[in-house]
């Protein structure tokens, strides 16, 4: 008895190991380069990931605020629109935001009290459709590029890589805080 009690609890930890392992390789995105396409790889994968999080989502829990210092989870899709809409024009078409784009994806360039006030009541579809925009535009930008460039400097100490890996980054943070809030949503 005692022996199948241990398979069973080797079993138990095995398995979660085996299933991590399947998931757990980083491939590069066939049409960029490899270190590109590394990174594109990691952000496509970040952003499938929130948002079968929060697709579903209806308009109270998309606004749901659990305190008065919190933000809601669209202002935070909406914060990540903006955040990869910024680095994608700067690195990658090297300007500054249109009055035209700044008013469609910047908005939630910092999240202030102004911006949560003007974050609300537009469904979760809305700011994953913006997102859809920005990454479509993103990953066509990158394939332009080539790893001699992702390694290069913007400026010195600040290659186009980490800005990206920043981007990159930026949505594992938002990720945690986008669970944290679905937790405490309303019953």
């Amino acid at each position: 008895m005692k022996s199948l009690k241990t398979k069973a609890s080797f079993l138990m930890l095995i398995v979660p190991i085996l299933l991590l392992n399947a998931q757990g390789e980083f491939n590069s995105v066939e049409g960029y380069t490899p270190q590109i396409g590394q990174m594109v790889y990691m952000l496509e994968d970040l952003k499938e990931r929130i948002t079968e999080e929060v697709k579903d989502l209806d308009q109270s829990q998309t606004d749901f605020l659990y305190d008065a210092d919190a933000n809601s989870i669209g202002s935070l899709v909406m914060h990540l629109v903006s955040t990869e809409s910024y680095y994608q024009i700067a690195t990658l078409e090297g300007r500054d935001w249109t009055e035209e784009e700044l008013a469609r994806y910047g908005v939630a360039g910092e999240i202030n009290e102004d911006v949560k006030s003007m974050l609300k009541d537009k469904p979760i579809s809305y700011y994953l459709e913006l997102w859809d925009e920005v990454r479509a535009k993103t990953l066509t930008g990158l394939k332009t590029k080539d790893d001699e460039w992702f390694a290069s400097n913007l400026e010195d100490g600040l290659n186009y890589q980490y800005i990206w890996y920043h981007v990159m980054e930026h949505s594992a943070n938002h990720m945690g805080q986008i669970a944290t809030i679905k937790n405490r949503l309303p019953k």
